[in-house]
């Protein structure tokens, strides 16, 4: 995964890019996935991101596949209070990082190691900075 060392089990997370890019035949993110599929990594997305993702038309055929194949997690009302929290905490928009606060949550709510391929890092890096756990322990936020 683009050079970087990531232990065997965990998670791949993806937001709404990551799942878009994914359904279109993106590259860079079938390796992220082909390589977290030899981790024996969970590949999950946010049950917002659908959200962001599907409009109901033709398109959203290629979607429907990629999502038969990994888990799609809940929004759980703890999710949605960390999320909050974590927009408190980061002084960030809670109108324009919502979704991406519910993202984070769900992947810092995940059993470490954590990848999140997004297309917005700088946001979710915030979102997702944990400076008192390890860093070989946090969630490595990537661009997809």
């Amino acid at each position: 995964m683009a050079g970087r060392s990531i232990a065997a089990g965990g998670a791949l997370v993806l937001d709404s890019e990551g799942l878009s890019k994914l359904a279109s035949g993106d590259a860079r993110a079938r390796a992220y996935l082909e390589t977290a599929r030899a981790r024996r990594a969970r590949v999950v997305v946010s049950a917002i991101t659908l959200t962001e993702v599907l409009r109901g038309g033709r398109r959203d055929a290629s979607v429907h596949r990629v999502l038969s194949r990994i888990s799609v997690l809940p929004v759980t009302s703890d999710v949605a209070r960390a999320a909050g929290e974590l927009l408190g905490a980061t002084g960030l928009s809670g109108h324009r990082c919502a979704i991406d606060a519910v993202v984070a949550a769900t992947a810092l709510g995940l059993v470490r190691p954590v990848v999140l391929l997004t297309s917005d890092p700088d946001d979710l890096n915030r979102l997702v900075e944990e400076v008192d756990r390890p860093k070989d322990q946090r969630v490595v936020v990537v661009h997809g």
